[in-house]
């Protein structure tokens, strides 16, 4: 099996509080801090991106 894919996880290394940006950063392959800064413009331009935060990082696994 081959095991190639990209998985979704938590930074333990790009971290600031739960590690979410770091790991929608890499994913992606961004910047983890133009994340961080898009996620604090919606937390602040409606509040949904602190409840999005929360959600992401009880779901989102943290990398091995």
């Amino acid at each position: 099996m081959n095991n190639d894919y990209k998985k979704l996880e938590r930074s333990k290394m790009n971290r600031m509080i739960c590690g979410v940006c770091g790991g929608i950063g890499s994913y992606f392959n961004l910047d983890p801090t133009l994340i961080r800064i898009l996620w604090v413009i919606f937390s602040v331009a409606g509040g949904a991106g602190i409840i999005a935060y929360i959600v992401a990082a009880i779901i989102i696994p943290e990398e091995l």
